[in-house]
């Protein structure tokens, strides 16, 4: 099976670095893998998190913090994390 990647995707520049390019930006309709989102927790409250497709964010309700999708990437540090705005 062959992957797609958006046209401005650099596979060679990925596969060197371990990373994608700066310039590379997930498409809209980018999904976190359901086998991902099961097995992350929040580092903070270590309960489950939910994932906000509008924002690109996996939410802690727990912690009350919004952690950030970046490249496909979840970056579960709690000082990149969003608060929450209060109930």
């Amino acid at each position: 099976m062959v992957e797609e990647h958006p046209p401005h995707y650099n596979e060679p520049v990925a596969q060197a670095t371990g990373q994608a390019p700066a310039d590379f930006q997930a498409p809209a309709d980018f999904v976190v893998a359901i086998g991902l989102l099961e097995i992350l927790v929040c580092p903070v409250a270590k309960t489950v998190l939910e994932y906000d497709r509008e924002r690109r964010e996996l939410i802690s309700r727990a912690a009350r913090l919004a952690y950030p999708i970046r490249d496909g990437v979840p970056i579960m540090l709690p000082e990149e994390a969003r608060v929450l705005d209060p109930i």
